[in-house]
């Protein structure tokens, strides 16, 4: 996944480049200004009809009291879009105006769905490997980070006793402390 960020920081600048030499040459210089400016322009209007509509549809989810998973992917893909146009160069504009076209986006919503299944499908069978825990112990796994039992009702496992002080902040009451002498080595 590294190597692939990186190609990417590397190769998609100099394919900038070489699109915006070619499309100068063909058209001229003044005019492929032109042109970025105006896809930015038309990517600025998208943008913005596009996030009120994504904004209304998330506040309408919410409303029903059903979880806005579709309306959350919209938003997010709708700042990426955006992010992409503000980049100057042919080829992530268009990348922008995939994701922000209404009739584009659940395509790329598909695409990201699939992506990120297939992310933690990957993540789920490493952790899975023995000897390999993720910082989670050996008792734990990547979902319940606190080693606890899972769904056969099996009791939780004890870690080690911290003593401290617990200070009851209501009036009423008296203050109760844990002095900590029944620790071995107080």
């Amino acid at each position: 996944m590294r190597l692939l960020l990186f190609l990417i920081f590397l190769v998609v600048p100099v394919l900038e480049i070489w699109v915006l030499i070619q499309v100068g040459q063909v058209i001229g210089g003044p005019w492929t200004v032109a042109l970025l400016l105006a896809d930015s322009l038309l990517g600025a209007w998208i943008v913005r009809r596009e996030g009120r509509r994504a904004w209304r549809s998330l506040q309408e989810a919410l409303g029903q009291g059903r979880m806005p998973d579709r309306e959350l992917a919209d938003g997010a893909m709708i700042v990426a879009g955006g992010t992409l146009l503000l980049t100057p160069g042919f080829l992530t504009d268009v990348a922008g105006f995939l994701l922000l076209l209404p009739f584009t986006r659940p395509l790329m919503r598909r695409l990201g769905s699939w992506f990120f299944a297939r992310r933690i499908r990957t993540l789920a069978a490493r952790t899975a490997e023995p000897g390999l825990h993720m910082g989670f112990g050996p008792a734990g796994s990547a979902f319940d980070p606190f080693g606890g039992a899972g769904q056969d009702g099996g009791s939780r496992r004890s870690g080690p006793v911290i003593h401290g002080e617990v200070i009851h902040d209501d009036r009423t009451g008296p203050v109760t402390r844990d002095t900590g002498r029944d620790l071995p080595n107080a």
